[in-house]
């Protein structure tokens, strides 16, 4: 009986083992209603404690299942008028994308004799039949209505999308398809296009520095938004103007409701704040702009995050912020500058490579300065592309009429995002690369000066030299020792100096001597007889 307990159920003992495809489906399905949860509960939490609510248990349902569809950027409708709703949450698309992408690594790790994407696709197809019933719940009368077609469309174009992301991050081959070895289609076209570039624009080992600065140029712009963000609220705090307080007087459901609905919506006002402080700015409505050089808009709903916008008329001092972007364009630069020198390896391009039994890995050879303004280009593209998609993710429709445009526009916040990074790290790029090899030479040529033989391939510190067994003697020369710059007899050494120094030399010996006598040591103490007879020869 113990032995038929511990044996699992869901998998078929033997070679033929593994896990089977319900199993995957019902990890889609738990995917989706997990994060369903995390949605529904708050919900229906403020929906208990209301003490007069408008309506029942299946309006908070449908509330949460609405939610849980903008969270995937699928459009709902709102009230009788079929008001669109498309600003999506971008924390609970988050929060979907991630639990799909560990969903679908998870089923790729384990697949053991099945095609690689069984498993995800498994995990898709549960997935999405919580969407689907999701929808059919929300489709009927209310005051959140689903659109049926597109909104399964959608949450199933992002599942697949999140899913197949996580499935190739396991980076396990297939049993089925062939050697690990053979290259995928795009490498081969890309390995064609880069031979085929000219030698000016050739970048040895560029992809991982350029993917490396774009990664630092974003995560210097969010960080510029944010900031914009947090100085925009404690201005709001500190000039105590009263925006936003009339939630206050609805009770505490209505205030944990609407700071909850905040913080699902951060992310996009920090995106928002990233645009403002690019320039451009975001419009707060039909014919209005929130910008440093100025702020159209007008009324606007009580709400937390709109408190936040600047108020109507000329930038002034607001203007400061367009030095956030140039900010984040440093960091950009210094990874593309020390790459273009050669600088990819610990120690940069300045470590000398010593002489050891294994061969060292060859290094990138520097890039051109045309190259490396090429690459910065290419980082300020994928920065650009980069904003104009998150731009678009963040904004949408909040109703019909004055509220039906919300957010920055796409293509004008790439443009800016490109613009400000290529202003600021191409010279700055440039800058470091002729920094890092002037430094790489100067370091080389002193090395060359100092000695012609390294003394590490030995195991001996620089400037010194073995004067007996098992002891290092700094400077001295004699038989078996090796002769290194600063020795007896170099050529203009004063007779006093040479004198001092023999003399220390042959009582450092005379002691040396001594304790390997005691240690009885034969050979020692004839190799330092040695040492001192070659030192006598020199007077």
């Amino acid at each position: 009986m113990t032995q038929l307990m511990g044996r699992p159920i869901l998998e078929v003992p033997g070679e033929l083992g593994a896990r089977p495809v319900l199993a995957d489906v019902l990890t889609g399905v738990r995917t989706a209603l997990l994060g369903l949860a995390v949605v529904a509960v708050p919900v229906l939490g403020l929906w208990v404690v209301t003490p007069y609510a408008d309506d029942g248990a299946a309006g908070a349902v449908r509330l949460a299942g609405a939610l849980w569809l903008l969270g995937h950027g699928a459009p709902v409708l709102r009230g009788a008028l079929d008001a669109p709703l498309t600003v999506t949450p971008l924390l609970l698309g988050l929060l979907a994308v991630g639990q799909l992408h560990r969903a679908g690594a998870r089923a790729a790790a384990r697949r053991r004799l099945r095609p690689r994407w069984s498993g995800p696709l498994a995990v898709w197809s549960g997935y999405c039949a919580v969407a689907v019933v999701v929808v059919a719940q929300c489709s009927g009368a209310g005051l959140f209505r689903a659109r049926v077609l597109p909104d399964v469309l959608v949450v199933a174009l992002v599942a697949a999308v999140a899913t197949a992301v996580g499935a190739r991050a396991t980076g396990a081959p297939s049993p089925r398809s062939g050697p690990a070895s053979w290259p995928a289609p795009w490498r081969v076209l890309r390995r064609r296009a880069l031979d085929g570039l000219p030698a000016w624009a050739r970048l040895d080992g560029g992809a991982a520095a350029i993917r490396s600065a774009a990664l630092a140029a974003g995560v210097g712009l969010v960080a510029a938004g944010a900031a914009v963000v947090a100085v925009a609220a404690l201005l709001d705090a500190v000039t105590g103007g009263g925006h936003g307080t009339a939630a206050l007087a609805q009770g505490p459901a209505a205030v944990a409701g609407l700071l909850l609905l905040s913080v699902a919506l951060l992310p996009n006002a920090v995106l928002w704040g990233t645009a403002y402080a690019l320039g451009p700015g975001f419009a707060a409505g039909t014919g209005t702009v929130v910008a440093p050089s100025g702020t159209v808009r007008g009324p606007v709903p009580d709400f937390p995050l709109f408190a936040l916008l600047a108020e109507p008329g000329a930038g002034g001092w607001r203007q400061l912020v367009c030095l956030l972007p140039a900010l984040a364009g440093v960091v950009p630069a210094v990874l593309i500058g020390r790459a273009a020198a050669g600088a990819r390896y610990p120690g940069g391009a300045d470590r000398t490579i010593r002489q050891r039994e294994e061969p060292a890995p060859a290094r990138p050879g520097p890039w051109r300065p045309a190259g490396t303004a090429v690459a910065v280009l290419a980082v300020a593209l994928l920065t650009g592309a980069a904003a104009a998609v998150l731009g678009w993710l963040s904004g949408g429709a909040l109703a019909g009429g004055r509220m039906a445009e919300l957010g920055p526009a796409p293509w004008r916040t790439g443009l800016a995002a490109a613009g400000w990074i290529a202003a600021v790290a191409v010279p700055g790029a440039l800058l470091t690369r002729a920094r890092v090899a002037a430094r790489a030479s100067a370091t080389t040529a002193a090395a060359g000066a100092d000695t012609g033989l390294d003394t590490d391939a030995v195991g001996l510190p620089r400037g010194g030299t073995v004067g007996v067994p098992g002891t290092v003697v700094p400077g001295t020369v004699g038989p078996g020792t090796v002769g290194l710059p600063g020795a007896v007899g170099a050529p203009g050494s004063g007779a006093i100096a040479g004198r001092a120094r023999r003399g220390v030399l042959w009582l450092r010996a005379r002691a040396y001597a001594v304790v390997l006598r005691l240690g009885r040591s034969a050979d020692g103490a004839e190799a330092a007889a040695e040492d001192v007879t070659g030192l006598d020869e020199l007077d």
